[in-house]
């Protein structure tokens, strides 16, 4: 295989505003603590983060000729990713977030997050990795029951591992149902708590869990934030508490998780380490602003590990 990993999704620029300030200080003036411009998406956070922790990884993405894209692309080359797998698209996405005291954020988005790039026409770009990783289903370019599929089939057909990230429907809603001949060719879904919800309508998570295992996921991932995390197939389930951090951004934190759990299952460690270790690599990522600013690279998860 020529990769270890290869990611495919949404790739953006994060405009990041931290410390909004509601009141006003002019008729149309307000103030933040910082604000910072941050290469993101699904698609570029994980395999930012898996190239750190020392995967040969690709990306298939689309980026606009324009300044956006510009930072993208340096971002990626700068963190050894390899870009050559990467579409010309209309434009970049940009995606304004504001973040709270606490870490927690809320973003807003535009029509060019709706940009549907056609990876199920070109199966040669990502049928070469150990892992795939979807990030994310529900979002474009994963919000085509008939692209989800293909793509899955053809990576399957490759003998790839497939992990799905997922995110809430933004332009185009589907359910669990408009996938369900998709489910089972995924091997590991990691929704977060409120995805899980939305997409399940259960409240526990062990509960959320077994309606995707239901489906017939392999095996599926419930973020569950500071609370931490569950891991559940038809065998067991394993809950983990959130390793304690100073939070000063939660941005990226479960691209980076999924990033670290990928990682270490492609080493060879069972299930219950890897996710130990993609535990310690979304505490990390949260302790700086922006998604790929605070992981370095897998000593340093390591060492924390070694601390706990």
């Amino acid at each position: 295989m020529r990769y270890d990993i290869i990611c495919i999704g949404m790739a953006l620029v994060d405009s990041i505003i931290r410390g909004f300030d509601p009141e006003p200080v002019s008729a149309s003036g307000y103030r933040a603590e910082s604000g910072s411009l941050n290469a993101g998406g699904e698609a570029v956070n994980v395999s930012t983060a898996a190239a750190k922790l020392g995967m040969k990884t690709g990306i298939l993405c689309a980026l606009g000729a324009d300044p956006a894209g510009e930072i993208v692309r340096s971002e990626l080359k700068r963190n050894g990713v390899d870009t050559r797998l990467v579409l010309n698209g209309p434009c970049t996405p940009v995606t304004t977030m504001f973040v709270r005291a606490d870490g927690t954020r809320r973003s807003v988005t535009n029509r060019a997050h709706c940009h549907n790039f056609h990876p199920e026409k070109e199966p040669a770009r990502f049928t070469d990795a150990k892992a795939l990783v979807l990030g994310s289903l529900f979002r474009a370019p994963f919000d085509d029951p008939e692209v989800i599929h293909a793509v899955l089939r053809s990576a399957k057909a490759a003998g790839e591992t497939v992990i799905a990230d997922t995110k809430l429907p933004n332009f185009r809603f589907l359910t669990l149902k408009d996938i369900g001949d998709s489910l089972p060719l995924i091997d590991t879904i990691t929704p977060n708590e409120d995805e899980a919800r939305y997409f399940t309508g259960k409240e526990e998570p062990e509960e959320m869990a077994d309606v995707f295992l239901a489906f017939g996921v392999k095996r599926v991932i419930v973020k569950l934030g500071s609370r931490g995390c569950l891991m559940k197939d038809r065998k067991k389930a394993l809950r983990l508490p959130a390793i304690p951090v100073v939070p000063a951004d939660a941005t990226g934190a479960g691209d980076n998780f999924i990033a670290g759990f990928v990682s270490e299952m492609l080493r060879g460690a069972p299930a219950e380490e890897a996710l130990r270790f993609a535990n310690a690599c979304g505490a990390i990522c949260t302790t700086a602003v922006g998604a790929g600013t605070a992981l370095r690279d897998r000593a340093q998860v390591l060492a924390l590990l070694s601390c706990l």
